[in-house]
């Protein structure tokens, strides 16, 4: 008898209401936003269509700078990315390198941690006049001029990259360390050294990862906002994000907005369409099946020094920002040495207590934060079980829209749910609403990668099993597939949070005052002049983060970056 006699005959699926509902969620998710931003940027006063205001941003002089300076920005992040990342992944991927796991965890760190924290963290480090890299460099040397300026696009492009350049190494370090040691051997058995070897064959067969994590560093640098707010405004200069994020202030300029949007949407979903391209192309990528043997290659004397080169990378991500946010927070005066005098738990108690946009804002980030996560899990769970179990007709077109949301930068898709929701007959704006829906779409990407790597990995057949026995679809999956698939929704869950605390670039668009976020009000602190609860505030966030990455890699057994425990 074959599997498909043996199952019910098919008639009324109950649960296909269920799965319609979740796709219709998606597709409002979509579809309404981008048609509203679509419809705004080509429309006139009265009525018609228009492409003046495409005109107006593209002949404007400043947005021109702003797009140049994006463009600038985004590729030199790309090859520095690849010039940090690529060693990185290699020296812990395939060579002996002392202290592998500390490295790996610091990366992990480095990925989690939000771009515009170490942004504030490096104003404190290299700013010109009270930084603290400056202050000791006068002393030392007695030079009135600073050592660094960060607030330059070589400092903006340092900053971006130390919190970019995971992205190359998560794509790198997973290749290399799948790739037999076979080509390479036969390589230097016919008299290539290690150079060439490196060129001849390791090279071309990650190429593909390399392309890939190159062109992830460009989209992150692209969409990136809180940085060049903290970094290139005060130098004097604009990007996209920053410029879009303009638009908004007093009077707002809503249909150029839209207009200066769309072509960073587009560019985004172009790079993104390059990259699906190469990585489909990786057939030629030799991975070692039963034979193939991954042989840890010796670097000699060279372990030590390699090992103070990543280290001094590092130090540079997490172990200087770290610790003058933590400088700051327990000092009166954060440029000052951290004497006994200059030593105070004021900004503990100034942040959470006297400063009344504190304590709300960790309460709507909480908020947003579970809501977001709980809603998202579940959404993600049915919509992958949807497509992965082919369930309803276009269900290629579910996995599409659940991925679609990751070519939309934040601050393209706070405006778009701006327009959308500021008019009948779906007034949010100034709710916590517009905020939840614009966290669960910028996030579904995320959940559903996961979720769909999770729903693969359950043969069907237990299902059928179960239809055999006369259950229905939703019984089905309540009892037999969601404890089967509990660690990755928890997983799913896990990364939606982490993601709406750390998010900034749309929120800052759609918040208002009695809708405030933790990471609007330490952007808001930086326009006061409060490092020190900026400091603590920051913490508080980063616990929360490395409290969440914790819970997941007890649920999964491996970090983030993907190494078993």
């Amino acid at each position: 008898m074959t599997r498909q006699s043996r199952l019910p005959r098919p008639g009324l699926d109950r649960s296909l209401p269920v799965w319609l509902a979740a796709a219709l969620v998606l597709l409002f998710l979509m579809a309404l936003p981008l048609g509203w931003l679509v419809r705004v940027s080509v429309s006139q006063e009265g009525g018609g269509v228009t492409l003046a205001h495409y005109r107006a941003v593209l002949a404007d002089p400043a947005l021109r700078r702003a797009l140049g300076n994006t463009l600038v920005l985004a590729f030199w992040v790309g090859l520095a990315s690849i010039a940090v990342g690529a060693p990185l992944a290699w020296l812990t991927a395939r060579t002996d390198l002392p202290g592998k796991g500390v490295l790996r965890a610091l990366v992990l760190a480095s990925f989690v941690t939000p771009p515009f924290l170490g942004a504030f963290a490096w104003v404190m480090l290299a700013g010109p006049n009270a930084g603290l890299l400056n202050t000791l460099w006068r002393r030392l040397t007695g030079l009135d001029s600073p050592l660094v300026d960060i607030f330059t696009m070589p400092g903006l492009v340092f900053v971006v990259t130390l919190y970019t350049f995971p992205y190359v190494y998560i794509m790198l370090v997973n290749t290399l360390a799948l790739i037999a040691s076979d080509l390479e051997e036969a390589a230097a058995i016919l008299g290539a050294g290690r150079l060439g070897v490196a060129l001849t064959v390791t090279l071309p067969l990650v190429l593909p990862a390399l392309v890939s994590g190159f062109i992830l560093a460009v989209l992150q640098a692209l969409a990136l906002f809180g940085s060049p707010a903290i970094l290139a405004l005060p130098a004097g200069f604009h990007t996209i994000t920053t410029q879009i994020w303009s638009f908004f202030h007093y009077p707002p300029k809503i249909e150029q907005a839209a207009a200066f949007s769309l072509p960073l949407l587009l560019a985004t979903a172009l790079l993104l369409l390059v990259q699906k391209r190469v990585l489909g192309r990786r057939g030629y990528v030799a991975v070692g099946g039963k034979g193939g043997q991954r042989r840890t290659i010796a670097l000699g004397a060279w372990r030590w020094p390699a090992l103070a080169a990543g280290l001094a990378v590092m130090a540079c991500s997490i172990v200087l920002p770290y610790g003058i946010l933590a400088k700051a927070a327990l000092s009166r005066a954060w440029a000052q040495p951290l004497t006994w005098s200059n030593l105070t738990l004021a900004n503990f108690t100034f942040t959470f207590v006297d400063y009344g946009a504190t304590q709300a804002a960790i309460v709507n980030t909480l908020e947003l934060g579970v809501a977001t996560a709980t809603v998202g899990a579940v959404l993600v769970a049915l919509l992958a079980y949807v497509a992965t179990r082919r369930l309803v007709v276009g269900h290629q077109v579910v996995a599409f829209l659940a991925l679609a949301p990751i070519v939309i930068p934040g601050v393209v898709l706070a405006v778009a749910l701006f327009i959308a929701y500021t008019r009948p007959p779906f007034v949010l704006y100034g709710t916590l609403a517009i905020l939840f829906i614009a966290y669960l779409t910028k996030e579904l990407p995320t959940g559903y990668a996961q979720s769909d790597a999770t729903f693969r990995g359950i043969p069907a057949e237990l299902e059928d099993a179960g239809r055999i026995l006369g259950a229905g679809r939703l019984r089905i999956l309540r009892d037999v597939t969601a404890p089967l698939a509990r660690s990755g929704i928890i997983a799913a869950w896990c990364f939606i949070f982490i993601g709406v605390i750390r998010e900034l670039s749309a929120s800052i668009i759609l918040f208002t005052p009695a809708t405030r976020v933790m990471s609007v009000v330490i952007f808001d602190l930086k326009e006061e002049g409060q490092f020190g609860a900026i400091a603590v505030l920051g913490l508080t966030m980063l616990a929360l983060t490395f409290a969440t990455v914790a819970l997941m890699q007890r649920v999964l057994g491996r970090d983030m970056l993907g190494a078993r425990e």
